[in-house]
């Protein structure tokens, strides 16, 4: 039986949303770090006060240096399915933009987020939502910004896995743009989660509890490769 992501999500999920003791980010800063990769130290396969997830495979996550920083460096195979979490804690309404860079040199081939069995991506980028109710696994609205192969660019899905209605994704980028160059974006999460939640009180708001980037190809049995770094929220 295929390990699907939604089981790693909403298992990630629980441990956002519960015992939480994250970093809390509030007040007058203009932009909240979420992962400037300062250092480049790796600690238990994950860069410092990140956590890594593993479903499959052999993790092979580095950290390397972009100027004054470090970026996120994860390559998946065949078998591979795994990624870092953080706990947060964001007042979306106070900072409501999320920006990185991020570069791909390879994708899974074939991967297409819009079919269970093929649904691989070289980078996905998981921004969690405070729950809704209980089970918190099912109930946490979870926006996904994606890398995909296939699946058009501003496509808007909800996660073919099972049991994971709550988990929907924007593909910002797929197959059509460069590899091996850096992009950069920014995303009003307000706007997007309102887009993708309109059925969950209107599409109002919620406060960001969590952080997941993650890579996976054990669907389409190739190979993925991306960078991810500078990755933080703003008030514009």
């Amino acid at each position: 039986m295929k390990i699907g992501k939604a089981f790693l999500v909403f298992s990630v999920i629980v441990i956002f949303i519960c015992g939480f003791s994250g970093a809390v980010f509030s007040g007058g800063n203009d932009t909240l770090a979420i992962a400037g990769f300062t250092s480049g130290e790796i600690k238990d396969g994950a860069p410092l006060e990140w956590e890594l997830v593993k479903k499959s495979g052999t993790p092979v996550i580095k950290l390397e240096k972009v100027g004054d920083k470090f970026c996120l460096h994860m390559v998946s195979d065949s078998d591979s399915s795994f990624g870092i979490n953080k706990e947060i804690k964001v007042n979306a309404a106070e900072h409501p933009f999320f920006n990185w860079k991020w570069r791909v040199a390879k994708l899974p081939k074939g991967g297409d987020v819009r079919k269970a069995d093929t649904d691989d991506q070289a980078i996905q980028i998981y921004v969690a939502f405070k729950a809704t109710g209980w089970p918190v696994k099912l109930n946490t609205p979870t926006i996904g910004y994606i890398w995909d192969n296939e699946a058009p660019k501003d496509a808007v899905v909800t996660s073919p896995q099972p049991l994971s209605g709550k988990v929907r994704y924007i593909v910002l980028r797929n197959k059509s743009d460069e590899l091996n160059k850096w992009y950069e974006e920014k995303r009003n999460i307000s706007e997007d989660y309102k887009k993708l939640f309109p059925d969950i009180e209107g599409g109002k708001l919620r406060d960001v509890e969590g952080i997941m980037f993650y890579i996976n190809s054990q669907h389409t049995k190739s190979e993925g490769d991306s960078c991810l770094y500078d990755v933080y929220f703003s008030k514009n």
